[in-house]
């Protein structure tokens, strides 16, 4: 579950910074008119090319899209009320209250018996996402598949922790097209052709687990399948840049570099965060191109769940104080993992 940067008093109020060298940069010990700069200058011109390339085909396509279908912006459906938890399961110290928690200052840094937690809870956050996914068809609602998840997850022991957190009203949010994150599931029916993010987190043994996955519903537009595959693959590559040491500020640049190849704008208001007995804490994990300073630490557990947009990164929140959608009304897509720092490289708790 993504946490908004705007929550937290000053967490995010700098602007991120957009670092980098420029194309005609001379390398150190070249004279000017040297073979090796003119390569460097020749290089520089052919992957601007590219990428121009890149952002022409996909303007052509979003406008051919447009006029195959316009899709009508999405509206609330009616929401039902929280469903029941056992009494005998264990509770997060929020439930109970209406109150956002206020970001923890404490980083999730684990012994081997927190490993050992941390793994079991992601595991079964990973399971109850990949079996939502299966539910994703059209004529479906979101309310439907946030009652499975939460039995799902109740009948596994574990409380699913969304549910009474600030106040939110259900067990798992839907993300329907246009919607950033944090969409309230209700009786809206799925159409062909949605697209819909899923995010599940569990709370087993004192640990949270937190993982989101963007699913097609029916048949699902090129433009609109790119923008997921892309989202996607932006994770993909953030994770791998991670390890013991490795400064959090390269994920941000990671994920930019990617989403910028295709003309997709990456949402700065939403972040990831630390994970593991508190739901959210530092490090804030940031998506976009940024100078925070702070580095990883073996042992560590955070997510990363990029979001990325078609159009703008502007958003509006509906009166619910929880769905937020994209100002312009054209689709983002999110995924999300929760990472565990190695010493060489990152563990991903939550793949299925």
């Amino acid at each position: 579950m993504a946490s908004p940067s705007l929550s937290y008093s000053g967490a995010l109020s700098e602007k991120p910074f957009l670092v980098g060298r420029p194309l005609g940069c001379f390398l150190p010990g070249v004279s000017r008119y040297s073979t090796q700069e003119r390569c460097v200058v020749i290089l520089a011109r052919r992957l601007s090319g590219l990428e121009e390339a890149m952002r022409i085909r996909r303007s052509r396509e979003l406008q051919t899209n447009k006029k195959i279908r316009s899709r009508p912006p999405l509206k609330r459906g009616k929401i039902s009320g929280p469903l029941p938890v056992l009494d005998h399961i264990q509770k997060p110290s929020y439930v109970g209250s209406n109150q956002l928690p206020e970001l923890s200052s404490e980083y999730q840094i684990h012994d081997d018996e927190g490993i050992i937690r941390m793994k079991a809870v992601c595991e079964l956050a990973a399971r109850v996402l990949e079996f939502a996914g299966t539910m994703v068809r059209p004529s479906i609602t979101t309310n439907e598949i946030d009652k499975a998840v939460h039995n799902m997850i109740i009948e596994a022991g574990a409380y699913p922790s969304p549910l009474g957190y600030g106040g939110f009203p259900k067990s798992v949010c839907t993300s329907v097209n246009e919607c950033m994150c944090h969409g309230i599931p209700d009786s809206r029916q799925l159409q062909d052709g949605d697209i819909l993010n899923i995010d599940v987190t569990v709370y087993l043994n004192g640990y949270h687990g937190d993982t989101s996955k963007t699913f097609l519903c029916g048949e699902v537009n090129e433009p609109t399948k790119r923008l997921v595959q892309v989202t996607e693959e932006c994770l993909e590559r953030a994770i791998a840049v991670c390890k013991d040491g490795c400064s959090f500020k390269k994920i941000g640049k990671r994920i930019s570099e990617i989403a910028e190849r295709y003309g997709y704008g990456v949402v700065d208001r939403f972040v990831g965060h630390g994970v593991g007995t508190v739901f959210h804490s530092e490090p804030i994990i940031m998506h976009n191109r940024n100078d925070k300073s702070g580095s990883m630490v073996e042992g560590q557990t955070f997510t990363i769940e990029p979001i990325l947009t078609m159009g703008t990164i502007e958003c509006a929140t509906w009166d619910d104080g929880w769905t937020t959608v994209t100002a312009d009304g054209r689709p983002s897509a999110q995924f999300e993992h929760t990472l565990l720092i190695t010493r060489n490289g990152a563990e991903v708790l939550t793949k299925c």
